[in-house]
């Protein structure tokens, strides 16, 4: 898809499991004005997407992050919740459909992306995405991007609110090495919080930069796996989804 970080050309293809106003993104690098064509043509897709989401009055929420950060996880401890019996979830991944596995084995519906040689979801594998999963109206859908910290901040997909997460095993330095994807987003979530004992993390460090390259964005600090902090997680979805409901139409 795009020269610069490898995506050139791929395949992609999407499977779905039984049973279960254009985003402004800040300026851009320069090298980016050689892809203009190329964004514009996403962009369009993209409000396409919001579109027919927003006739539905379907919530879409695009999860993004580090390799390892949890993501999944943490989407298998929401479905486990019951919180939102209406979620729907678009896995997206280069290869394998195991992510799309664990989903539906927590209970959810899911349909997995691979975007073959791809290091992010656009907003034309959405669109097809989409039609595969056929999320219900008035619902909660929620997308896992593949794990990057690059690409994924670049491409809207047509949704309607942002989350980057990461883990305290990255190392607090990643939003000043990746600003672009935590100045971006809505919520930023900081999982594995029961390993800050074990690791090395400046908890202070990392909420100073966060606040300096992103004053509006909320930050929740949790567990995925001991569910330590789910409940500010689910709270926070619950309160976008009903401030969000109105206007969608």
């Amino acid at each position: 898809m795009c020269r610069d970080c490898g995506c050139g050309g791929g395949k992609y293809g999407v499977s779905p499991l039984k049973g279960a106003a254009p985003l402004d993104v800040g300026e851009k690098p320069a090298h980016l004005a050689l892809h203009v064509p190329l964004l514009a043509a996403n962009d369009k897709q993209a409000e396409q997407n919001r579109q027919w989401l927003n006739e539905r009055g379907i919530l879409c929420i695009n999860l993004m992050g580090t390799p390892g950060a949890g993501k999944t996880q943490l989407l298998q401890s929401t479905c486990e919740r019951g919180v939102f019996a209406d979620l729907a979830i678009l896995e997206g991944d280069q290869q394998t459909d195991n992510d799309a596995i664990r989903i539906a084995q927590s209970g959810g519906r899911a349909v997995q992306i691979n975007t073959g040689s791809g290091c992010h979801l656009d907003a034309e594998m959405i669109e097809e995405g989409l039609a595969a999963l056929c999320p219900k109206d008035n619902s909660l859908l929620i997308i896992e991007n593949v794990g990057n910290l690059v690409c994924p901040a670049l491409f809207d997909i047509g949704e309607h609110a942002r989350v980057a997460m990461m883990a305290v095993t990255d190392g607090e330095d990643k939003p000043q090495k990746y600003p672009h994807m935590f100045s971006q987003c809505d919520l930023i979530v900081l999982n594995k919080v029961d390993l800050l004992p074990y690791v090395d993390f400046d908890v202070d460090r990392f909420k100073t930069e966060l606040k300096r390259l992103n004053p509006r964005g909320e930050l929740i600090q949790l567990s995925a796996k001991s569910g330590e902090g789910i409940g500010t997680w689910l709270n926070w979805l619950t309160t976008r989804r009903q401030r969000d409901t109105a206007l969608l139409a």
